[in-house]
């Protein structure tokens, strides 16, 4: 009995190794929910697990105008972010727990570079790279949505 069940224990340890090995190779698609600062609207997909958090945007070849992807923290700290397997150049928010974005970001896709908040924040924001400056978003404007306490 002990012989079949280490031997089924070692075959889903193997095929948990293979999912990750194929998640970590190809874009995640999560669940989006709707942001809003001033006239613009953000169809944000939502990374809040450590796993959807350090996969992110990666191996991502396009995404639409409005579209980007909202990274929950469950603590406010410094968040620092890089471009590691990231073909999209993307700007970067981050944003305080009422929406107002502390201070934005452009990064380099593929790249090393650490990108980080000015200050704690939970909340990070990504979208096209020009997307904020495009339509003159700056720190201090907010955005609106369901995870900011207004």
């Amino acid at each position: 009995m002990k012989r079949i069940n280490s031997r089924l224990l070692s075959g889903l340890f193997a095929a948990s190794l293979s999912l990750t090995c194929v998640a970590q190779d190809r874009p995640q698609k999560l669940a989006a929910i709707r942001l809003k600062t001033g006239i613009h609207n953000i169809q944000a997909e939502v990374a809040q697990t450590p796993d959807e958090r350090a996969i992110g945007l990666m191996f991502r070849k396009t995404m639409g105008t409005n579209e980007g992807m909202l990274f929950t923290f469950e603590q406010a700290g410094t968040q620092c972010f890089w471009m590691q397997n990231t073909l999209l150049p993307l700007s970067i928010a981050f944003v305080g727990d009422d929406g107002t974005i502390v201070n934005l970001d452009d990064m380099k896709p593929q790249t090393l570079d650490s990108h980080c908040s000015a200050k704690p924040v939970r909340f990070v924001l990504e979208m096209n790279q020009g997307w904020f400056a495009k339509r003159g978003i700056k720190p201090g404007a907010k955005l609106q949505g369901a995870p900011f306490v207004h």
